[in-house]
Order: C-alpha cells, then sequence, then structure tokens
C-alpha cells in the first residue's frame, strides 16, 4: 500500500457507504472500511495535502505552476513524474457541478478530433431540451438550465471553447463542424466536402437567430478563436486570412472606437 513520503503512514480514506444502508453486511462485517488512498481518488479529500498527516504535498515547478507528481501504473505501463493534479480539480470540480460533465466531455471531443462523437452529445442534449420542453414540471423553478456545449467555456482551461480547443489541437474538421453548427458563417463559405459528410452525419444548422456566434466568445486572455489562430499560424494563416473566424455580433461586425485626440482649444 502506498504511504506519505512525510509521515510514512498508509494513505488510506474512510468510506462511510450510503446512510440507508445496514450496518453490516450478510457475513456481519462493518461496511466502514479503509481503501488504498491510490484506489478510491473519488472519496474527496483536501488534494493538496496528506490525508493523514496534512502536509502539504505540491511540487512547484520553475514556472511556479503547483503540480502534485506521481507514478502512475496501469495498463499501459508505469508512466513516472505524471501531474496528477489538473485531473484531481477536475473530478473535484465535477463532484460541485456535475451537470458541466458532458460539456467537459465535449471539449475532449473537439481537442481529439472525434466529429461523430461531438455530434452523438450535441443530439443528444437537444432531445433532453426537447424532452424539458415537453414537460415543464421535469425541470422545476429553481433548476439549473441546461448547459450549451457549442458554447460552453471552461472554467478549469482559461476559459476556451470548444472552438479554442480544436484550434489549439489542429483539429480543422471540428473547426468546420463548431462554425456550422454554432456560428452565422454563410453557408456558401463551406466547401462541398465538408457539408456533405455532415448531412450524412446529421448536422443539422439551427437558426442562429438570438444566438451568440461562437466566433466571438474570448478567452481568459481576451482572445478570441481568430486571434488564437492568427497566434499559432500555420494552418491557421489560411483561416484568417479568409476571415472564417472573423467575430460577428448579430452578422454586424464590431466597431471599434477610437479615443478622441483632446482639443487644441
Amino acid at each position: 500500500m502506498d504511504q506519505c513520503k512525510t509521515c510514512n503512514k498508509p494513505l488510506t480514506v474512510i468510506i462511510d457507504w450510503d446512510e440507508e444502508a445496514d450496518d453490516s453486511d450478510q457475513s456481519g462485517v462493518s461496511l466502514e472500511n479503509e481503501v488504498p488512498d491510490s484506489v478510491e481518488l473519488q472519496y474527496a479529500y483536501e488534494m493538496t495535502q496528506c490525508p493523514c498527516c496534512s502536509k502539504d504535498v505540491l511540487n512547484h515547478a520553475a514556472s511556479e505552476e503547483e503540480q502534485i507528481l506521481c507514478n502512475v501504473k496501469n495498463e499501459g505501463g508505469l508512466q513516472e513524474g505524471f501531474d496528477i493534479l489538473p485531473i484531481l480539480r477536475e473530478e473535484s470540480y465535477l463532484k460541485a457541478f456535475p451537470e458541466e460533465r458532458k460539456a467537459r466531455a465535449f471539449l475532449e471531443f473537439c481537442a481529439a478530433g472525434d466529429v461523430g462523437a461531438i455530434l452523438d452529445l450535441v443530439k443528444g442534449r437537444e432531445d433532453e431540451d426537447e424532452e424539458s420542453s415537453m414537460n415543464p414540471s421535469g425541470n422545476p423553478e429553481g433548476a439549473a438550465k441546461p448547459i450549451d456545449v457549442l458554447r460552453y467555456q471552461d472554467p478549469l482551461g482559461s476559459l476556451d471553447t470548444g472552438l479554442h480547443v480544436a484550434i489549439r489541437n489542429g483539429q480543422e474538421d471540428v473547426v468546420w463542424l463548431l462554425l456550422l453548427l454554432a456560428s452565422s458563417l454563410e453557408p456558401h463559405r463551406f466547401p462541398s466536402d465538408v457539408t456533405q459528410p455532415a448531412e450524412i452525419l446529421g448536422a443539422v444548422r439551427e437558426d442562429q437567430t438570438g444566438k451568440v456566434d461562437v466566433r466571438v466568445l474570448e478567452n481568459a486572455e481576451r482572445r478570441t478563436a481568430e486571434q488564437l489562430a492568427q497566434k499559432l499560424g500555420g494552418k491557421w494563416e489560411s483561416w484568417s486570412a479568409d476571415g472564417l473566424l472573423k467575430p460577428v455580433w448579430d452578422g454586424i461586425l464590431p466597431i471599434v472606437f477610437k479615443e478622441m485626440a483632446p482639443s487644441s482649444s
């Protein structure tokens, strides 16, 4: 069993089973158990502290970025120096906001270029929204509104949208799909080798009236998807030059107001 490098005690957490369950199983064994901490990460504790001695387990990289480095052994073999902190933070966040789990899966699909999975998720979300609209009692007052995954901004990843993520990971097919589903880009701008497969896969553009064009959304660095593409260059240079990623507000290009020069009087 793994041990804390500071106090040398076994890294375990206590699992409290469902309160409605019996205090013991049929064999009379108590249902309160100690399990290896490395196995049962879903039982939350202070993620940056040892659960036994409460010592800080953070590693500080040269960039001053916080890390929790560990050795991971699974079916893929041994991976040393793996930073598990982002995973712990995401799981902790999703325990607090479970309704965002599909939206975060959407971002992963955008990064991987999995167009089919994106469409399945989006169509599944549309079916859920339709059921909610047909059954108002299913969405009681005060309940969280369904998340628009196409325009979801990652609170754990610099507020990137799926469009930012796709550009950052070089996924051109995903960028075309998101422009089709979540922007007001004119239909004639889409090449036939994009629209025809999209139609076969069931990608249908809804009326975008009153919806935010995904190209408008900025991440935490105040960059739109177009500005990110311009920064990255390479294959995205032609996209920027063609204006495919240019932000549009309700079909009208934004107006930039220049600061007026002081009067000479």
